[in-house]
């Protein structure tokens, strides 16, 4: 366990991955704030992790919204942006309704929310971006996810250009394994295909990204966490 002072928001924060980190942060002595869509739900969540964790209401993909949701936060030391909705999407059989959504949560609100929060970035502050490994490897269904996560490879530079010395870095996870996505699957065909012989854990993704907020000579980069699978 380290020790970190200030705030860190967590937008995307009251399950999986997301909540892990809030747990992390909170237990490494970070006061720290996680949104969801329903903000009796991301109460209850802060509520179990700790008192150093308040919950409020967050919806990415309503981004003229954005503002108000985040209107009593104020300086911010770590901004991990991490909401994701699943989207199983394909060109010759489009949902242009979920394509949308998910496009404007993750390109239009992902930008809002840090457009929101910039004069509150402290000098020495960092944030990380989630994409996913769709971006590179595609799977039947993945049209809009992997342009979307290809659209957060690139954001990340234009926003470390415009906010530095803000550090803005994006991990990309693979399949993880003990996830709530992904723990009642099966996932050995992956598993096999990675030469570490198994899928990443939460903790890893966890582990990731606060490496990505504390190395201050990493900026601009994506980090893809997924055992390796890319090399097979």
């Amino acid at each position: 366990m380290g020790v970190r002072q200030g705030t860190a928001v967590i937008l995307g924060g009251t399950s999986g991955i997301g909540r892990e980190l809030a747990s992390r942060l909170a237990a490494d002595g970070m006061s720290v704030v996680i949104s969801g869509r329903d903000a009796a739900r991301a109460q209850a969540v802060a509520a179990e992790i700790g008192p150093s964790v308040r919950g409020i209401a967050v919806d990415l993909a309503e981004p003229t919204t954005i503002r108000a949701a985040l209107a009593d936060v104020e300086s911010v030391d770590a901004l991990i942006v991490a909401a994701i909705e699943r989207d199983a999407n394909s060109v010759k059989d489009y949902n242009l309704e979920g394509a949308t959504r998910l496009a404007v949560l993750k390109l239009v609100g992902y930008t809002e929310a840090v457009h929101v929060l910039a004069d509150r970035l402290t000098p020495d502050a960092s944030i990380v971006l989630f994409g996913g490994l769709a971006m590179l490897r595609p799977y039947p269904g993945s049209t809009t996810v992997t342009t979307v996560n290809g659209g957060i490879s690139s954001m990340i530079r234009t926003l470390a250009n415009e906010l530095a010395p803000v550090r803005v870095n994006a991990v990309h996870p693979g399949i993880v394994g003990d996830s709530p996505e992904w723990a009642s699957k099966d996932t050995s065909m992956v598993a096999g295909r990675t030469p570490i012989g198994r899928t990443v854990t939460m903790d890893e993704i966890v582990g990731a990204t606060l490496f990505l907020l504390d190395n201050g000579g990493v900026n601009a980069q994506n980090l893809v966490v997924d055992g390796g699978v890319l090399v097979r």
